[in-house]
């Protein structure tokens, strides 16, 4: 379906977080500017502009409701966009904001009820927002005669924007993912296995702004190559979104089988991860990332209640975010079909994480017992194997 009338299709970019942004607001709002110009290039997109308070995305000429409406839904995706509408800008003149709002509702069908909500932003436009609403409602409900207005928990809410020189209608709108914009907030890496929870720990901090790395620890050559594919997939999904920069594949079966035989059982676990978390520190200093993330929640595994984590943590100086720690499996599952994830997740494949399991892995380790163990392994120089040996993959982000 086309737009009807000469009006051009539109959708207006709305954000929350960063316009509680003091004196650096328009740089956030840039960045987000420039991620979406970046991501939609799939998509009938000509430019996106700064107004008062919003993004302004302006679409081809003669692109569909379905394209537009297409369109709105992927950037609401996009880390740092509260809510996407897709609409119409025409001139300040009442007869075409009529036209327009005809337009808008039209494309917001079915729906019973509907109420207008029309705003301007300068005075010099002689009709204040009171009397639109009376007057594009009356409009509407001329053409719409089936329908009603209702004033609570309505339909369609038909909104007008007047700014200086042209009025923005839209009544399509869809909920975005909030937070900031990728690229506002520094560089991370993340541990991310081609498990269920840790692609999900890394869009959580993609959506507070980091531009995120990965490193993906496979359990070659002891294993099959089958989770660096799952990754891959994973990682293709982030991308589409400008979630993540780039991925690490260390393989890790040949150190860990080392490990495995000569450690005490119980410890095996401990000391993969801390080996994993010092390769991963090393290569996070190489690309710039100043964290590390991983996709833990508390007390879900055996490596993963208080004093183990403790004790992985004592292997590096770096700081270590885990955005899940609080999250049940239930509510990170939720979260991974949201992303796009679940699926890709959920497919069979052995890596470094069930490699060499113990039957009885250690639930309360203690740093000392851990740091003694270790003692028994020239860990420096496989830090320096693993990450000489470290191969890199390089996604698509908006610059």
């Amino acid at each position: 379906m086309t737009a009807q009338g000469p009006y051009q299709r539109v959708i207006l970019v709305h954000y929350h977080e960063i316009g509680l942004k003091g004196h650096n607001r328009s740089k956030f709002e840039s960045r987000l500017l420039k991620n979406i110009l970046g991501l939609t290039s799939g998509y009938p997109v000509v430019t996106v502009h700064k107004i008062s308070g919003r993004l302004i995305v302006f679409l081809k000429e003669g692109c569909t409701s379905d394209d537009a409406h297409a369109c709105a839904s992927f950037i609401a995706r996009i880390p740092g966009v509260a809510r996407t509408s897709s609409g119409f800008k025409c001139p300040r003149e009442m007869q075409d904001i009529d036209q327009a709002a005809i337009a808008a509702l039209e494309e917001a069908s079915p729906f019973q009820t509907f109420k207008v909500a029309a705003r301007r932003a300068h005075t010099d436009f002689p009709i204040d927002s009171m009397t639109m609403n009376r007057d594009v409602g009356a409009v509407l409900c001329e053409a719409f005669p089936l329908a009603r207005v209702k004033m609570k928990e309505m339909d369609v809410e038909v909104r007008i924007e007047v700014v200086q020189n042209a009025a923005f209608v839209y009544a399509f709108s869809l909920s975005g993912v909030g937070g900031l914009p990728v690229g506002s907030s520094g560089k991370l890496m993340c541990l991310l296995s081609s498990g269920i929870d840790s692609p999900v720990a890394l869009w959580q901090m993609a959506r507070r702004g980091a531009i995120c790395h990965a490193v993906h620890f496979s359990g070659a050559p002891e294993t099959s190559d089958a989770s660096e594919f799952l990754v891959d997939d994973i990682a293709h999904v982030l991308e589409k979104t400008g979630c993540i920069a780039s991925v690490y594949t260390v393989a890790l079966g040949t150190y860990q089988r080392r490990i495995a035989l000569e450690c005490p059982p119980p410890l095996r676990v401990i000391l993969y991860r801390r080996l994993m978390f010092k390769v991963a520190e090393q290569l996070a200093r190489s690309c710039g990332a100043k964290a590390l993330i991983t996709g833990e929640s508390l007390g879900q595994v055996a490596s993963q209640t208080l004093d183990n984590l403790c004790c992985t943590d004592a292997a590096v100086a770096m700081p270590i975010f885990r955005p899940l720690i609080g999250t049940d499996k239930q509510e990170i599952i939720t979260r991974a079909h949201e992303l796009g994830t679940f699926a890709i997740s959920t497919e069979d494949a052995p890596d470094c994480c069930t490699l060499f399991m113990p039957r009885s892995p250690e639930t309360h380790a203690k740093i000392p017992q851990v740091e003694e163990a270790e003692q028994a392994f020239p860990e420096e120089e496989w830090v320096a194997e693993l990450v000489d040996a470290a191969t890199c993959k390089v996604y698509a982000q908006p610059r």
